[in-house]
């Protein structure tokens, strides 16, 4: 399964042209603290739940190098890049093939950002220009024929000149390897942060990623639209959206981020022009037990929080636009001619709007159930008007309007966690 860049250079396809929906978990720590058996219920529950990539780091963050793995192998010899330890690497490609068999991507990061920027973290630094190329070449050469897409960065801003080099070396090596340059490659930032604003003219950047950070009603739309603005045009998606069960501001007296949150990100990234988005859960990504030292305060075991509410509804927005013209779809606010809701003390209200550009159909998401009017003439003809309820991805149609003049919309309830997607497709 390859994949490349749509002729349009907004959106993922399969090599053979059909629609590719990048719908993530970030499950940084899986090769690192799960071992195959755990490995094979958490992939098949998320293969289930129509995820199609799980963002995974080799050298990972919780002291990677050093503690090792469930059989007991850490990953270099000596933690030398140009070493790696083949123990270890089996356990990698045991995952990486179980993906395989279940139609799931890896969306692989070669390591945690604090090996080649020790700011913070447990380090150490081991990356130079020169033994990064070599363990990028190792790595794709490794895995070349395997459904992977390379996720250089890991969570830490590019700095010094070093920075650059390690990187740009690093992804030179990975488009050398053995797969002769066909798998894709990005860039995850940190917070806040977007790839574009270190890596945007790379010829190795194949697409952008934005992490929006761990905060309600962060306004991620924005940075999206951003991202979606920029010369050459490039694919774009928020890649650590604030995860479910996530302590606000990493201060859990001010309360967890819930299943709400998460389908804010999706919904306004996705009509802001993102190819597709990422779902994370705080349990998950450490894949936090009992027995293991939470970080920042999480508290679920990660076998329960497998099913919090949030990874299940993800689904909805990717069936929602994989029922639709794909590579036609583009953002456009102009769609809503009423109140949008963008000022910082009202954004959990925020309205997003995207459409067909041939007029096929109007996308709106009302993020707490607020009314909206919507300009009809962007319709090419008349149009079927429905409700999708984001919270079960059942749709119930209410009526057909003429695609002239502007009409309002009043979803069904209003409130927080009710949120509402009105859909208009043209009949006929």
């Amino acid at each position: 399964m390859e994949l490349r860049v749509s002729e349009n250079r907004r959106f993922l396809m399969y090599e053979d042209g059909t629609p590719f929906f990048y719908l993530g978990d970030t499950t940084w720590e899986l090769f690192h603290r799960l071992n195959r058996e755990e490995a094979d219920l958490f992939l098949e529950d998320r293969a289930e739940k129509g995820f199609t990539v799980l963002q995974a780091v080799v050298l990972a963050e919780l002291d990677g190098l050093n503690d090792p793995n469930p059989y007991g192998h850490t990953p270099l010899k000596d933690n030398d890049p140009t070493q790696p330890n083949e123990d270890y690497f089996a356990h990698v490609d045991y995952i990486v093939n179980k993906a395989e068999s279940l139609g799931l991507f890896i969306g692989m990061l070669p390591t945690w950002g604090d090996k080649w920027n020790a700011a913070w973290g447990r380090g150490a630094k081991i990356f130079s220009p020169e033994n990064a190329a070599v363990y990028g070449e190792y790595l794709a050469r490794r895995y070349a024929s395997k459904p992977i897409i390379w996720i250089l960065g890991g969570d830490r801003p590019v700095t010094e000149e070093e920075h650059f080099a390690i990187i740009r070396a690093m992804a030179q090596g990975l488009k050398a390897g053995g797969s002769g340059g066909h798998q894709l490659v990005t860039f995850h930032p940190q917070g806040q942060q977007d790839s574009a604003r270190y890596f945007h003219d790379d010829e190795w950047l194949d697409f952008n990623m934005y992490q929006t950070g761990h905060t309600f009603d962060r306004d991620n739309w924005r940075s999206v639209a951003e991202l979606y603005a920029k010369t050459p045009v490039k694919p774009c998606l928020d890649s650590e959206p604030g995860y479910e069960d996530h302590p606000n501001g990493w201060k859990a007296d001010t309360g967890y981020l819930d299943e709400y949150e998460c389908r804010k990100f999706l919904y306004w990234a996705l009509f802001a022009g993102a190819c597709g988005h990422t779902y994370g859960c705080h349990d998950i990504w450490q894949m936090w037990q009992p027995g293991r030292n939470p970080i920042s305060a999480a508290r679920t075991p990660w076998q329960t929080a497998m099913h919090l509410p949030g990874a299940s509804q993800m689904q909805y927005g990717k069936q929602l636009l994989l029922q639709r013209s794909y590579f036609t779809r583009i953002p456009d606010q102009s769609v809503v001619v009423s109140e949008t809701y963008d000022d910082d003390l009202r954004r959990t209200h925020h309205i997003q709007a995207t459409r067909d550009m041939n007029g096929a159909f109007i996308l709106v998401y009302s993020a707490s159930g607020q009314p909206f009017t919507v300009d009809m003439s962007k319709l090419e003809g008349k149009a079927k008007g429905a409700w999708l309820n984001p919270r079960t991805g059942k749709s119930e149609e209410f009526g057909e309007f003429d695609n002239t003049g502007t009409q309002e919309f009043t979803p069904p309830s209003k409130g927080r966690g009710h949120d509402w997607v009105l859909t208009l497709d043209t009949i006929g």
